[in-house]
């Protein structure tokens, strides 16, 4: 009998060109069984109800003339009609009595899969359509999956609720959008051993990162029982993130990252009647501050998955990144593939195209500042002036406030865009906005005065200036294919802040990072002060160490939860860029900033100006900090050594004499950074303070190159707080001639010594003429804001 005549046919037995006989996720579990078993990957088997049989069950009980005259006339859009039609149709297939050689065929087929497992097999019963699971169109979610299903009567009536769910409401609807017709997608189903995962974990996992469709990461998440309630998103699961190019090489393979999620609720078996036999229950408090995988098993799955990329890019001729389903069997504790499927948001993207904005239209002019971020964005404005109040925030609102501050990043992640009345260009809202994408307008004075919560706004920051508009103004979005754009001499960077940004600025056709700062890691990852951590066990303050212990979960070692935090945040970025370098500094929080930590009030001083006070290098190898800033260097070690990111690159920050660098470099080999035992690492200065230039020399007999750090260095040669008050703003900035007197002459000094010499600072990012300044001085690099790399690139091409 031709394959296309079965009505029964065992996974083993198909492949992934079988779709159209047994929908997208059985022939890929067939297709995963036949060329992928022997490369150790685990797939439960089983057997699959054909499309065929399907048609068989509708044409031969008239159910097939029945749907067609349920549906005739049928309005998406008009929900309740929708609900009535799709039930009347489930229930009548429910009732219906299959052919008796096809019910024949069925408990036969599950007969002799009991005589391959001892006992009464327990098994998944899975629909899968022939028009799913394409790249352009997924299905997933839209039919349904029972579970722990066991005897013949329950395997039939299950194999029938899956066939019926080819119309609930959501296929119907679904595929009323998708253009597909209703009766030229067949439904099959997929007998499938269970694995107990019920008594263990489950979880999903993505060949790419799934917010950014970078290519270079196998993204896995995992919660306890059985895998329903991650589909559905019924809790938080762990995270886990692998850098993908380690997989098959001879390097470690090496997790860039790991979350703990809450898990609050899992779902396991039930001995309750009919085929919903599972139940939901809470999870245990050692089960919600417990990771559901070892690294061991984390590195398995992640290697599965790359197996199961390559062949079906291998297959099809292109890139096809996966969706994939996992589960632990609790009994053996065994790991398997239940399920996979080609990812459909990216598969078919263009990374090449970059955007760009362009207003269309002129309106009321309500305020302006300090533009951040080259972008346009609509909404209505929600003024919010106390963190405590961020509750009440809305996604897609515009974010009017007078400052910001870490405590507001959950709101700052879902705004059409951001106003502030005070900071600069250099402000927390301001690096925030930029990472995130967001259109931003620091240091207008009086937004907060000036607009109303609720009224509706236009923010414009393609400019140097920012404006708000009133209304919502027409604007469009332009593309810019990067391949196409010339090549600049000057190497071109980007500077990161937060990691959760890297994947996306690494699309961008930059030479690395120039600058990744440590402090946005500690503030976003962390938020505790290192010193509390050190000393956790001699805290007496009950508060402070419940408030540790929260943020500290899964970990009863403090000081590793910050070493593991810190090496995860740099990872990311190092591995997003790989092997390009990139160049993190260290941190340079002010004694202010830091007291906004946990348990910051203990080990900080009040200090008038922290500005220039005891900030970047005079900490590292202080009494009061040299531990502290042990464990940043053990961080940056771990990425390097254990993780072989070796494109990492340490800077020093606010080094004011050679001999505190001498001091620095000291504190760092002892802690792993040694250069004479590790050939590759180069240590970087930044060149912020005007001692750096006038003793340039000196500086790089300890370092290994200098990047300037504009922002700092305009502010102690002119004499103007960076993050200053907007009336004396703009009386000078880094194109005053004295700030480029000093940066021509380091510039020089670097280039006779035959070392680095880059910009990460804000001036070239904010005036397209300094940056042809540096062009021309031969700078080496030049760090931008990553808004502005592509209009830089093409302006330095020109000259």
């Amino acid at each position: 009998m031709n394959k296309e005549n079965k009505l029964i046919i065992w996974f083993k037995d198909i492949g992934i060109e079988d779709v159209p006989l047994v929908g997208g996720k059985n022939a890929s579990l067939g297709e995963m069984i036949k060329n992928l078993a022997s490369k150790g990957v685990n797939i439960p088997d089983g057997f699959v109800i054909t499309a065929h049989a399907y048609q068989k069950f509708l044409q031969e009980t008239g159910l097939k003339q029945f749907v067609k005259k349920t549906l005739t006339g049928l309005n998406t859009k008009n929900l309740s009609d929708l609900t009535r039609r799709a039930k009347l149709i489930r229930e009548t297939i429910k009732k219906a009595d299959f052919p008796e050689d096809l019910r024949i065929v069925i408990v036969k087929a599950y007969q002799a899969f009991n005589e391959l497992y001892p006992g009464t097999v327990d098994v998944a019963v899975r629909s899968s359509a022939t028009a799913e699971d394409l790249p352009g169109a997924s299905f997933a979610g839209e039919h349904e999956t029972y579970l722990n299903i066991r005897g013949e009567q329950q395997v039939l009536k299950a194999v029938k609720a899956a066939m019926a769910s080819l119309f609930t409401d959501r296929a119907i609807s679904y595929r009323v959008d998708k253009g597909f017709d209703h009766f030229k997608v067949s439904l099959s189903v997929g007998v499938q051993k269970m694995v107990r995962s019920d008594l263990h974990s489950s979880g999903v996992m993505f060949t790419l990162d799934t917010e950014s469709g970078f290519k270079d990461l196998v993204l896995i998440n995992g919660s306890w029982g059985l895998g329903e309630m991650i589909v559905q998103g019924e809790v938080t699961p762990d995270e886990f993130f692998i850098f993908k190019k380690t997989l098959n090489t001879a390097v470690k393979p090496i997790i860039i990252d790991k979350k703990l999620g809450e898990k609050t609720r899992k779902m396991i078996y039930s001995t309750g009647a009919g085929i919903k036999r599972t139940k939901i229950i809470p999870t245990s408090q050692k089960e919600k501050r417990t990771f559901v995988l070892s690294d061991q098993e984390i590195l398995k799955l992640a290697k599965w998955a790359k197996f199961i990329e390559d062949h079906y890019t291998k297959k099809r001729g292109k890139w096809t990144p996966m969706d994939i389903e996992w589960a632990k069997d609790g009994k053996t504790g065994e790991l398997y593939i239940v399920q996979a499927r080609p990812e459909t948001v990216h598969a078919e993207r263009d990374f090449s195209k970059i955007k760009g904005y362009i207003r269309k239209e002129n309106g009321v002019l309500l305020v302006k500042g300090a533009s951040v971020g080259s972008k346009i964005a609509t909404g209505k404005v929600h003024i919010i002036l106390d963190a405590k109040n961020i509750k009440t925030f809305k996604k897609n609102e515009v974010l009017v406030t007078d400052m910001t501050d870490p405590d507001w990043e959950p709101i700052m992640k879902i705004a059409s865009a951001i106003v502030t009345d005070k900071g600069g260009r250099t402000s927390h809202a301001a690096i925030v906005s930029r990472e995130l994408g967001i259109p931003c307008i620091v240091g207008t004075e009086n937004a907060t005065r000036k607009l109303k919560t609720g009224q509706t706004v236009t923010v414009d920051t393609t400019g140097s200036e920012g404006y708000v508009f009133a209304g919502a103004l027409k604007f469009i979005v332009s593309e810019r294919d990067v391949k196409k754009l010339p090549k600049p001499k000057t190497k071109i960077m980007v500077n990161i802040a937060t990691p959760d940004t890297a994947f996306e600025k690494s699309f961008l056709p930059t030479a690395g990072v120039g600058l990744a700062r440590e402090e946005f890691i500690i503030a976003s990852e962390i938020g505790i002060h290192p010193n509390a951590l050190l000393d956790f066990k001699k805290l007496k303050n009950k508060k402070l160490i419940a408030a540790i212990n929260k943020k500290t979960i899964g970990y009863d070692d403090k000081v590793k939860f910050y070493i593991d935090k810190l090496a995860y945040g740099i990872a990311k970025i190092g591995a997003a860029f790989y092997p390009k370098p990139v160049i993190v500094r260290f941190s340079d929080f002010k004694t202010n900033e830091y007291r906004t930590l946990l348990g910051g009030d203990i080990y900080e001083p009040h200090e008038e100006n922290p500005m220039i006070g005891w900030r970047g290098a005079s900490r590292y190898y202080h009494p009061k900090f040299a531990k502290a800033f042990a464990l940043e260097c053990k961080a940056v070690k771990k990425v390097r050594s254990e993780m072989g990111l070796d494109n990492i690159i340490p800077m020093i920050p606010f080094c004011r004499t050679s001999e505190e660098g001498k001091k620095v470099i000291e504190v760092m080999a002892k802690n792993g950074l040694d250069r004479k035992k590790d050939k590759t690492l180069k240590i970087y200065v930044m060149c912020e303070i005007p001692a750096n230039v006038i003793l340039a020399e000196k500086f790089l007999d300890v370092f290994d190159g200098m990047s300037i750090g504009s922002n700092d260095l305009t502010q102690l040669t002119v004499g103007i707080d960076r993050d200053g008050n907007e009336l004396i703003r703009s009386i000078a900035n880094e194109k005053d001639e004295s700030v480029k007197t000093l940066i021509r002459e380091v510039i020089q000094v670097c280039k006779k010594r035959k070392k680095y010499i880059g910009i990460c600072g804000q001036g070239p990012s904010d005036y397209p003429d300094f940056a042809e300044f540096l062009v021309k001085e031969g700078i080496e690099s030049m760090s931008l804001n990553s808004d502005t790399v592509i209009k830089t690139i093409l302006m330095i091409s020109k000259k």
